[in-house]
């Protein structure tokens, strides 16, 4: 039977909130299952792959006081602030099972009259509207599926500060960011970020059938490693550092997601010294693969590869015709 914990975050800080879910990933113990809920304070979240300069306007997000934060999981930005709520699910691998933690959130909703659908690549909707995006990481030990609630989100910010693709707006058939999404606030006006949290911790024991234990914050920040994690990833080289001469080469839309790639050619040799992609798409580790197989390639035949990804099939075809 799994252990459940529960830990919910008092404060802001989108570093030290990330870094808390990074060590929990990192070191939590076999047969544990851990639901934890956080808030961050104006904040733009980004794809592990994402070029942040496409994705935001973060001159006007930095002086205007709000923070950009890159998570470790693949998808697209969004906007955080204290009018929703973020959840993280930290699984043993032989317990993660991603229908089973959308259905706590979804069953929480259900208390307040919501009916939710599952839809997309990694969304949760409402009346055909979005109000969550997840993403997902695995760990050695541990695998990570985290996302958003959007209840009270202010929506002008969301806009000033974010850049949407047009390519995805069209794909989607919508014309603003504001009209693919809802704050559930407009549908249920009592649901704030607040009294939500007791219904999905109430959730969570109900859909696990079991009590769960509820773990100190403040311990768990003053663990040493905690303070490693945020002080890395925190980092401007880790937020901008390969981003900051990022010069689109070939971009794309394809199902799994948008892609733009930098290549540093080699001329005189005809070879591809480095490649960069930027991308939405939710698998990290394949875009990894990708560069990997692309740096030193020669750029008159495409490199072989033994994948059988769609998403690298995709992006040698996008580069080689």
């Amino acid at each position: 039977m799994s252990r459940l914990r529960i830990i919910i975050s008092p404060q802001y800080d989108p570093f030290l909130n990330r870094a808390v879910e990074q060590y929990l990933t990192e070191c939590q113990e076999e047969g544990v299952v851990t639901m934890y809920l956080w808030k961050n304070e104006r904040t733009v979240v980004i794809g592990y792959n994402q070029n942040p300069y496409a994705e935001c306007n973060v001159k006007l997000l930095l002086e205007e006081g709000g923070h950009l934060m890159r998570r470790g999981t693949g998808g697209g930005a969004v906007y955080h602030d204290l009018g929703n709520i973020n959840f993280s699910f930290i699984a043993d691998k032989r317990l993660y099972d991603i229908r089973k933690q959308l259905s706590v959130i979804q069953d929480a909703l259900h208390a307040y009259g919501l009916q939710t659908e599952i839809s997309g690549r990694n969304d949760l909707t409402c009346e055909g509207r979005k109000f969550s995006g997840n993403a997902f990481a695995k760990g050695q030990q541990n695998n990570l599926h985290h996302g958003t609630i959007l209840i009270k989100t202010d929506s002008a910010m969301m806009q000033r500060y974010l850049i949407v693709d047009k390519a995805k707006l069209l794909k989607n058939g919508v014309k603003s960011v504001a009209s693919r999404v809802v704050n559930l606030s407009e549908l249920v006006p009592k649901l704030t970020s607040e009294n939500i949290k007791q219904p999905l911790i109430a959730s969570f024991e109900k859909v696990y059938d079991g009590k769960a234990e509820i773990l100190d914050f403040a311990t768990l920040i003053n663990n040493r490693e905690v303070q490693v994690i945020k002080s890395e990833i925190s980092s401007r080289n880790f937020l901008f550092g390969r981003w900051e001469e990022f010069k689109t080469t070939k971009k794309n839309r394809f199902p799994w997601g948008g892609v733009e790639i930098a290549l540093q050619v080699d001329e005189a040799n005809a070879i591809i010294k480095n490649a960069q992609i930027a991308t939405d798409c939710l698998e990290p580790e394949t875009i990894q693969q990708a560069e990997q197989l692309l740096h030193g390639a020669s750029t008159k035949s495409a490199p072989d590869s033994d994948s059988d990804s769609e998403i690298i099939h995709d992006i040698i075809h996008l580069i080689y015709g």
